[in-house]
């Protein structure tokens, strides 16, 4: 049994488009934070043999630029697509 919808049928709802960016800064902010906070605990770390924490926020660090690169380049398509889209809404249809 088909349940109709109260109000017709749902237009089409765009998904969430957001500026990636800040996303990525974030993300290499939060590596970076996290393995200043591990430096000093080096010690303890080398002790326990847990030095692969050290190396994996360096990794998320160094990872975090490319990520920041690709998603620079996302928004730069983004805009443009969106761009697109606004100037073919604005245009007179052709005839």
């Amino acid at each position: 049994m088909k349940i109709p919808y109260p109000r017709g049928v749902p237009k089409q709802v765009e998904p969430p488009d957001p500026p990636m960016v800040p996303f990525a800064v974030a993300g290499t902010v939060a590596w970076a934070v996290l393995g200043l906070v591990l430096l000093p605990l080096h010690g303890w770390l080398s002790r326990h043999g847990h030095t692969n924490w050290l190396w994996t926020c360096l990794a998320g660090f160094l990872l975090g630029f490319v990520g920041l690169a690709v998603m620079i380049r996302h928004d730069r398509h983004r805009r443009a697509r969106r761009a697109a889209a606004a100037d073919r809404a604005s245009a007179p249809p052709v005839a």
